[in-house]
């Protein structure tokens, strides 16, 4: 613990206390959403951030020492390990470093040295590095055998040793690293035979580029790389080579004879063949984890504004999933969510039944008492939505337009099949349009997160990289709404702090057999649901209209009873305390401060009891398109739109403006002044007004501006 303490203090701006406690945490099997809400006098008032930071350097410092371990291993099974590497290893700080200094004695294919070696020229490149022999060609002939029949390939074979000498010196290796870090240049060119692929266009803007590796932004360098690895383009690393020679003759050559001569090919040769080629791989693979990093942050910013995406709350929905030649695919969902009619209309052409559909539609609304209409987003959706608004309703619903991203990935899921094993997958699909209207959250946990598409390049970023932060996303989401245990599905339950997919399912077991989950204390009787489990999630389990009203709040039953004393202590019960703002800002905080209980804690309690079971997201607006902007050749430079972002990069934001192509806003486009980042002036699913700057119909792109927000 203390190694680890210390390589967390040394890489991290982190306080010492904080640190320290949240690895006890972490060791007691805590999660990170219960550390940030209920643990927070034993880490200062850390967030699931920086909690989240500790957990990533816990894990790289846990990575760094499985290595430092099997290459300590490996060297003493050699006889290879002198004090001074030992301690050299035992202080490397990095993989990095770790591998620079197992390099030398690392088990290597065939290579040019190993077979010099086997012919007895390590002595020779011993002498040539003395750089103080002369009459070379005499000496190198000494070290003719039937393997080396001529001084030229004794000298030939010893130039093969030193420069593998030279490529395992750590001091050459950081010297042309820094050199590639600050000077590298990525380069491209064009397949000639691939450049007039129709598939190749979306790609063009890269043909023959150039650019600084370290200037190069993470969406470009990951596009040039999908370019390549679709074989289009051809991608180079360059550095000055010169310069990189001059910097290692300069830490090797002290002489001028023939020796220096025979250094400076073996330098040369040593650059080209293993040098550059390992460390510009290298330098690209920093730049590329660089890339996935910045792509990953995107993501998950975005997927946290989607998540936490304004809910329309418990309603009665009607639910449509758009087509032409196939329909329209119509269910009717109660408050719930639970699936209670469905059936197909055919407004639009082939057929064109809109009055059979209109008559459809209205009789479903009153038999099924509608109060709100969800359309998704994809194709006829524009025109499901005007045929929609022309119904004569009389109990008149909101209609909302719904992004359908990834629900065809539900619908074919065993998730979706076990929900509905009696549907096909257009039933399915219509349902998730209709729920992801009521809650968001709630069913888009249930699609792997990377199938929403909130980003760009998710399948050019490392796979095992965006999972893990993707599921932390979810996880935290999940946990600052809090879940409904008695309407929550397994998916939801899955990432409740402390549960997992199997607690899930027996939760979901237990209520089916038992019926509605009455306090939080019946959620002790779920099979395998033990103490630690129970600690680390129930302060996130809410249950509505139980026998205890601080059931439905975030306040955890580990102080319920503090709570009990307060309202005591005031003269009334818990149910009269929550809700009195006055009453509950009167109460003196110090008074019930204890070695476990600070005033951060107290302080959510008092916060928690004003406005208990209170949804931190925004309940869900109604939003209409311009109804005269039908297709791309509608729009015109200077018009004022209405839109909806649904999609946020690092360069920008994509706009849907009601039509098939979305708009980008440039970075440059969201302000008058300068933007860092994209973020902090527009979310995903905002409702904005955007000016129509440009309009390539041939290429399909729009150039959009921030006008202003909410629309």
């Amino acid at each position: 613990m203390n190694q680890l303490l210390k390589y967390i203090l040394s890489t991290s701006q982190l306080p010492e206390h904080g640190v320290k406690n949240t690895l006890q945490l972490l060791e007691e099997d805590c999660t990170i959403p219960f550390i940030a809400r209920y643990r927070k006098e034993r880490t200062g008032d850390l967030d699931e951030v920086q909690i989240g930071e500790i957990v990533a350097f816990k894990e790289q410092f846990e990575t760094l020492e499985k290595r430092r371990t099997a290459i300590l291993k490996a060297l003493k099974e050699q006889d290879v390990l002198s004090k001074d590497l030992d301690l050299k290893i035992s202080e490397a700080k990095t993989i990095t470093q770790l591998e620079d200094l197992y390099l030398p004695y690392k088990k290597k294919r065939k290579t040019k040295a190993e077979t010099a070696r086997k012919n007895g020229l390590e002595p020779l490149a011993k002498i040539i590095m003395s750089q103080n022999a002369r009459d070379l060609d005499a000496i190198a002939g000494k070290y003719i055998s039937k393997d080396v029949p001529s001084s030229n390939d004794a000298l030939e074979g010893a130039k093969h040793i030193i420069a593998e000498w030279i490529n395992e010196r750590t001091d050459i290796r950081n010297n042309l690293r820094r050199q590639l870090e600050r000077y590298a240049v990525i380069s491209t060119k064009v397949v000639k035979k691939k450049e007039s692929d129709e598939k190749a266009q979306k790609f063009r803007d890269y043909f023959n580029w150039e650019e600084a590796l370290n200037k190069c932004p993470s969406h470009r360098l990951l596009a040039i790389l999908r370019a390549e690895n679709e074989g289009f383009i051809r991608v180079k690393i360059e550095i000055d080579d010169h310069r990189a020679l001059s910097n290692i003759e300069d830490r090797i050559i002290r002489s001028n004879n023939e020796c220096a001569d025979q250094i400076e090919e073996a330098i040369a040769d040593s650059y080209k063949r293993l040098l550059y080629p390992a460390l510009s791989n290298e330098a690209l693979s920093e730049a590329k984890k660089k890339a996935d990093e910045t792509a990953i942050n995107v993501f998950a910013k975005n997927l946290k504004q989607l998540l936490l995406g304004s809910p329309l709350g418990e309603k009665r929905i009607l639910a449509i999933d758009p087509g032409f030649r196939t329909g329209c695919k119509v269910v009717c969902l109660d408050a719930q969510g639970g699936l209670l009619h469905n059936e197909t209309i055919y407004p639009h052409a082939p057929k064109n039944d809109t009055k059979g559909a209109i008559k459809k539609i209205s009789s479903l609304a009153d038999a099924y008492k509608i109060e709100a209409i969800a359309i998704g987003n994809g194709t006829a959706s524009r025109e499901t939505e005007q045929f929609v608004r022309r119904i004569q309703f009389k109990n008149i619903p909101q209609v909302f337009v719904v992004s359908e991203a990834g629900a065809s990935i539900y619908s074919a899921s065993k998730i979706a099949r076990d929900e509905f094993p009696n549907y096909d997958i257009t039933v399915r699909g219509a349902v998730s349009i209709g729920r992801r209207l009521a809650d968001p959250l709630a069913e888009l946990v249930k699609i792997d997160a990377k199938s929403i598409g909130v980003g760009q390049y998710q399948h050019d970023v490392d796979q095992t990289a965006l999972k893990n932060s993707l599921d932390k996303v979810v996880e935290n989401c999940v946990n600052a709404v809090g879940v409904n245990i008695n309407t929550a599905s397994v998916s939801l339950l899955s990432y409740v702090s402390g549960i997992g997919p199997k607690l899930a399912e027996n939760i979901v077991s237990h209520r089916d057999e038992n019926g509605p989950f009455q306090s939080r204390s019946d959620v002790k009787k779920v099979a395998r649901l033990g103490g630690k489990a129970f600690e680390q999630s129930g302060g996130f389990l809410r249950i509505k209209d139980g026998d205890n009203p601080l059931d439905d709040s975030s306040v955890h039953p580990e102080r319920y009873l503090l709570v009990t004393k307060m309202a005591k202590d005031q003269g009334v019960s818990i149910s009269e305390l929550i809700g009195k703002k006055e009453m509950l800002q009167k109460i003196p905080l110090e008074k019930y401060c204890t070695d476990t209980v600070g005033l951060p804690t107290l302080k959510d309690i008092i916060e928690e009891l004003e406005k208990p079971g209170l949804d931190i997201r925004e309940q869900a607006k109604v939003f209409t398109f311009n109804q005269n902007i039908k297709t791309i050749t509608d729009l015109q430079p200077g018009q004022l739109l209405p839109g909806i972002v649904n999609n946020v990069t690092n360069f920008g934001c994509f706009v849907d403006v009601g039509i098939k192509e979305s708009g980008l806003i440039h970075i440059s486009n969201l302000s008058d002044g300068y933007v860092s980042d994209v973020s902090a002036h527009v979310g995903l699913h905002q409702q904005i007004i955007v000016k129509v700057l440009e309009v390539d119909v041939d290429r399909k792109r729009i150039q959009l501006k921030l006008h202003k927000k909410d629309a």
